[in-house]
């Protein structure tokens, strides 16, 4: 896709987002936003992915894993949009019996979804095992996984980073929304990152900080993080700069909209700061 599709696209994403949320009550639309970029890139002119073909064991195309599992709402959007499953099933997003659970799930099979992630932390090991069977298998495919940075709080994270780098899991590709908030404030007020990029080099990992809103960095951070992979033989790790809420102005830069449905009267703002350009669901 062209920069300037995706960015079509990405506001389409956003609307989906909201109007799945605001239907539903409840859900997760901050995060959601601030990824949209990201994960419109990923899935529209990043990965090697078919969902034709796509089965649960990944083999013979690249692999997603959302660590960060209540940003749901975005997966879902972009798995729709990408033809994974018919767009109507958007709107059931958290109604009882629904495939489209609050968190990512397989029990019923949802296509698209590789492993199901509800409890925060556990991301990056799995990416990491599913990277290491890639390689045991000689599949030349790549495994990307997204954590939020208040999920770097998690000491499971580091022990899968630990994995990863002792395996020489050139084909893991990580990202992490860094939009500095989470469910009870700023990451720094609640627990402290500190130097996410100094943290994520000191456990062997190439790290590149990128804007999680410009496309054309987005796309090079990709870029930059395939070839480093091949040269190094090591994980890499963009540390993606983003605004929670993005898109909106009244939703952006705080954690307020982490957890939090917006009313009938909000969602029609935010629909109207936000392009139709696929058409609704």
């Amino acid at each position: 896709m062209s920069i300037q599709t995706l960015q079509k696209t990405a506001s389409q994403v956003r609307r989906d987002i909201i109007r799945m949320v605001t239907a539903a009550g409840s859900g997760h639309p901050g995060g959601s936003m601030s990824t949209t970029d990201i994960l419109t890139a990923l899935y529209f002119s990043v990965m090697d992915h078919d969902p034709k073909t796509w089965t649960r064991d990944g083999k013979g195309q690249d692999q997603f894993i959302l660590s960060a599992g209540h940003l749901a709402p975005v997966y879902y959007s972009v798995l729709a949009r990408s033809g994974y499953f018919p767009l109507a099933e958007l709107g059931t997003l958290r109604r009882m019996g629904s495939l489209l659970q609050g968190h990512p799930s397989v029990r019923r099979g949802l296509k698209g979804i590789t492993q199901a992630s509800g409890s925060l932390g556990q991301g990056v090991s799995v990416a990491a095992g599913l990277a290491l069977a890639k390689k045991l298998d000689g599949d030349p495919h790549r495994v990307y996984v997204l954590c939020g940075d208040g999920e770097l709080e998690e000491g499971q994270i580091w022990e899968g980073a630990e994995f990863a780098t002792h395996h020489k899991l050139g084909n893991l590709i990580g990202m992490t929304d860094w939009n500095g908030q989470q469910i009870d404030g700023s990451v720094e007020s609640v627990c402290g990152g500190g130097d996410l990029e100094k943290k994520w080099q000191a456990f062997g990992w190439n790290t590149i900080v990128a804007d999680g809103h410009d496309f054309s960095a987005i796309l090079d951070a990709f870029d930059k993080a395939k070839a480093l992979g091949a040269e190094t033989s090591r994980p890499s790790m963009i540390l993606f700069k983003t605004d929670m809420g993005h898109g909106v102005d009244f939703m952006a830069g705080t954690h307020k909209w982490h957890g939090k449905a917006p009313s009938a009267e909000q969602c029609q703002a935010a629909l109207a700061q936000l392009e139709e350009t696929l058409g609704d669901f």
